[in-house]
Formats: C-alpha cells, structure tokens, sequence
C-alpha cells in the first residue's frame, strides 16, 4: 500500500473525518535536500493533510496537529519527510 494511502486510512479510523484531503505534494520538492538524501526517486516523502473532523472542535491548532502527527507516528519516522496540517472543526468550515 503506498504512503498516501496508509496516512487517509489511518486519519479516517482516527477522526472520522467529515472531509478529508491527503495531497502529495513530492514532486515539487524533488532536489531539496531531504528529498535528495532519500536518494535517486524517492517518492512520497511530503504531504499535506486537509482533513475537517468533529474530534477537533474545542482544541487549539497545536493540540490538533499533535493529535494528527500521533496517529501518523509510524510514517513521520520513515517515508514521511514534511507533513503540511490544516485540521478543522466542522463549525469552522465556510459554507
């Protein structure tokens, strides 16, 4: 299973997200300097998460990116170079 993959199933058991976006964002940092020491076509190594979940309302930006970088613990010590956070409550949502 790739890392994309692994991280929305895991954010999905976790939070039961509303809404949930887990982008890629590798290929704009090929050549960068962690990306270069991962070697010649390392993959998946920079996210961003846009996830919208009832499990965040009432806790302050840092609690929530705390909680979303402890469910992906696993990932952020291998694959995972940089993980870009923008969790938020349902009520915060524009519409």
């Amino acid at each position: 299973m790739n890392v994309a993959k692994r991280i929305e199933e895991k954010l999905r058991r976790a939070f039961a997200p509303q809404h949930l976006e887990v982008i890629d964002e590798s290929a704009a940092h090929a050549g960068h300097a962690g990306v270069a020491e991962m070697g010649e076509g390392a993959r998946e190594t920079h996210f961003q998460v846009q996830i919208v979940s009832d499990a965040f309302e009432g806790k302050s930006r840092l609690d929530r990116q705390r909680s979303v970088n402890a469910v992906l613990a696993e990932e952020l010590s291998g694959p995972v170079h940089a993980l870009s956070i923008r969790a938020r409550a349902p009520a915060e949502v524009g519409h």
